[in-house]
């Protein structure tokens, strides 16, 4: 079962009870204020727990006067000019909760990963490894990748179809291979309008982790994405993961927030953390 995406108005959310909680992707100005109230009603009819929205600066205050708080933040996230922010409002107070030892486990990990931002950044190109962008051909294992490495996912990257729809629309894959099997795989979720980027859905299968391959592909990705004019980089990685946190953090991305209790990924509710950084045209 995954969570479906669908619009209100000209806006672009993704709900359900996977992640028990609605997601507002993409807020158009046209349904802006009234979709705060739209979100209200709709969580309140599936009994969802979370409501979480990626907005324009311009629309924080109404979110915050409805009881939205500020879960992170990236300066200059649309068009390299207006700041974005993650704001949620937790229906179940229950849901906003961390014990001591998930939130000692989170701080650790980013303490972690920025100790290690200033340190060299050495990684050793296997030869016999290969990258490139992924085409529909290779739909069947990347799919056979992601199945491997997460129990579950916010989003159907176990769907030939939903990969193939979103390779056609603004989404670019990227793979490692070793000879002519893929080992590894990641995302680049782009807003082409808005001028900014998720570097996400990375999995390495097992055998093939500690050889530094999800810095690779994210060094693939960001070339790319220079080409393409993209100006903002960001991720939402699982916070209880120190590995993705120490990569971006390597990349040079800055830490902006956490998100408490926010997406369902390989099997349970976790918690993500955002980290962000900008293009060098």
């Amino acid at each position: 079962m995954y969570d479906k995406i669908e619009k209100i108005g000209d806006s672009t959310i993704q709900h359900g009870k996977t992640n028990n909680r609605i997601y507002l992707q993409k807020l158009s100005k046209s349904d802006y204020p009234e979709i705060v109230d739209r979100l209200d009603k709709l969580a309140a009819v599936k009994t969802y727990t979370k409501i979480s929205a990626k907005v324009p600066g311009w629309a924080v205050k109404r979110f915050q006067q409805e009881g939205y708080i500020s879960e992170a933040y990236v300066p200059k996230f649309y068009n390299g000019k207006e700041d974005g922010f993650f704001v949620s409002n937790f229906i179940d107070h229950t849901r906003s909760i961390l014990d001591i030892h998930q939130r000692e486990e989170i701080d650790h990990n980013i303490q972690i990963a920025v100790d290690k931002k200033n340190e060299p950044l050495t990684v050793k190109y296997n030869p016999e490894f290969s990258f490139r962008i992924l085409g529909k051909k290779d739909i069947p294992a990347l799919v056979n990748v992601y199945k491997e490495v997460f129990k579950t996912y916010p989003f159907p990257i176990f769907n030939e179809e939903y990969i193939a729809k979103t390779m056609d629309e603004n989404i670019v894959y990227f793979g490692a291979f070793d000879k002519n099997k893929l080992i590894a795989a990641s995302s680049a979720e782009m807003d082409i309008k808005a001028q900014n980027v998720e570097m996400t859905d990375f999995a390495t299968l097992p055998g093939y982790r500690g050889h530094g391959l999800a810095i690779i592909l994210l060094k693939e990705m960001e070339a790319e994405m220079r080409k393409r004019k993209i100006y903002t980089f960001y991720t939402i990685a699982r916070a209880y993961s120190p590995a993705m946190n120490i990569t971006f953090a390597k990349m040079q991305y800055n830490y902006s927030g956490t998100m408490i209790n926010n997406t369902n990924i390989s099997g349970r509710i976790e918690s993500m953390n955002v980290w962000y950084k900008f293009a060098v045209h």
